[in-house]
C-alpha cells in the first residue's frame, strides 16, 4: 500500500509491528451489568489498535514512523489508513486483504475507565513474507522497534527477532496480556507491562512499588534488559539489573483512558529513536499518557509533541509561592 515515499537518512525512524483496527467506542454514566440494557450519552468511530495508536503517538512525536500491519476491503479499510496517513504514519507494508478491517469494541463509563473486546479479523493475516520485506526496507534507517500483542504471538516473536538481528532497540508492550516463551526475554531491551499485565505474566500481585520491583526482576532474570512497570497514578518503576528507578506520575483528571499505554509507548519509542536517554524517554512518555487520559478516545486523545513538551516545562518549574 505504497502512498508515502521516505528517505533512509530520516532521523528518528521507529519501526511498528503490529494491529490495526476501527475502534467503535460508547461512552454512559456506568457500564451494564450482565444482561442489562442502559443508554448512553455519546458514541465515537475512529482509527485505532495498538499498533497503530502506537504509530501515530511515535509520529506526533516528531520520529519516523513505519507501521506493518494489515487492514481489511470493508468500508472501514479507508478510514482507518487515511488516519494513519493524516497523522503522518508511513503505510508502505500496511497490506489489504480480503475481508473485514478489525475492530475493536469499547465501553466506557464516566470515570474514565473502560473495558475492550478486540477482534483480530485482517490483523491474523499479517505473515512472515510481509515482515521481511519491511525489514529489507526500513531496518538500516530504523533504531526502535515497537511490537505488542494483538497480532499473532508468533508473528510477533518473528518481528522481534529480526529486529535483534538488526540491532534495533526492541520494546515490548505485551498488551492483550498472555503468558510468552522464556526464550524470548534475551531478545526484548525494554518490557512495559501495567500491573495487571505484570501480575498475568510473572504471577507476582503488583500492588505497590515493592512489588512492582519484584515483577520487574522476574523479567530481567529471564534475560529482558529493563523492566518498566507501569502504575497509572502511581507512576512508574524501571528494573535495570540491580538498579531501580523510580517515576512519579503527572496528576490528571481522567476522561478516557484507552490508548493512554499507547502513548506512552509511541513516545517512549520515539524518544529513544531520537536519541534520549532511557530516563529522559520516560518522562516524555510518562507525560504522553498523562494528556491521553484527558481526552476521550483512542487515537484522537493522542498528544501532540509541543503539548508534551508543554507538560513536561510546567512540571519542572517552580511552584508559584
Amino acid at each position: 500500500m505504497s502512498q508515502t515515499t521516505s528517505s533512509t537518512s530520516e532521523p528518528g525512524g521507529v519501526l511498528i509491528v503490529g494491529s490495526i483496527t476501527a475502534d467503535l467506542t460508547t461512552f454512559s454514566q456506568r457500564l451494564p451489568a450482565g444482561g442489562e440494557t442502559i443508554l448512553g450519552d455519546d458514541f465515537t468511530l475512529v482509527l485505532g489498535g495498538k499498533g497503530a495508536n502506537q504509530a501515530v503517538s511515535a509520529a506526533l512525536a516528531g520520529a519516523s514512523a513505519h507501521i506493518v500491519g494489515c487492514v481489511g476491503t470493508d468500508l472501514f479499510s479507508g478510514m482507518v489508513t487515511d488516519g494513519l496517513l493524516r497523522a503522518g504514519v508511513n503505510i508502505d507494508h500496511v497490506r489489504r486483504v480480503e475481508g473485514p478491517t478489525g475492530i475493536a469494541h469499547i465501553r466506557v463509563d464516566e470515570s474514565g475507565e473502560n473495558d475492550i473486546v478486540m477482534v483480530p479479523l485482517a490483523n491474523g493475516s499479517l505473515n512472515e513474507e510481509q515482515i521481511d520485506e519491511a525489514f529489507a526496507d526500513r531496518a538500516a534507517s530504523s533504531r526502535v522497534l515497537l511490537t505488542q500483542l494483538e497480532i499473532p504471538w508468533a508473528l510477533t516473536q518473528y518481528a522481534i527477532r529480526k529486529a535483534h538481528q538488526n540491532g534495533l532497540t526492541v520494546v515490548l508492550d505485551p498488551a492483550p496480556a498472555a503468558v510468552l516463551d522464556d526464550e524470548i526475554w534475551p531478545l526484548v531491551d525494554i518490557v512495559t507491562p501495567n500491573e495487571t499485565e505484570a501480575r498475568i505474566l510473572t504471577g507476582i500481585p503488583v500492588t505497590d512499588v515493592e512489588s512492582a520491583v519484584s515483577a520487574g526482576r522476574w523479567f530481567i532474570n529471564r534475560g529482558a534488559r529493563h523492566a518498566l512497570v507501569t502504575m497509572a497514578a502511581a507512576g512508574a518503576v524501571l528494573v535495570s539489573g540491580d538498579e531501580v528507578t523510580r517515576f512519579d506520575a503527572i496528576p490528571v483528571t481522567a476522561v478516557d483512558t484507552t490508548a493512554a499505554g499507547d502513548a506512552f509507548a509511541g513516545y517512549l519509542g520515539a524518544a529513544l529513536a531520537l536519541g534520549n536517554e532511557l530516563p529522559d524517554a520516560i518522562r516524555h512518555a510518562i507525560a504522553a499518557g498523562a494528556l491521553a487520559v484527558t481526552r476521550r478516545g483512542a487515537s484522537p486523545s493522542l498528544p501532540q509533541r509541543a503539548d508534551v513538551d508543554a507538560l513536561l516545562e510546567a512540571q519542572r518549574a517552580p511552584a508559584p509561592r
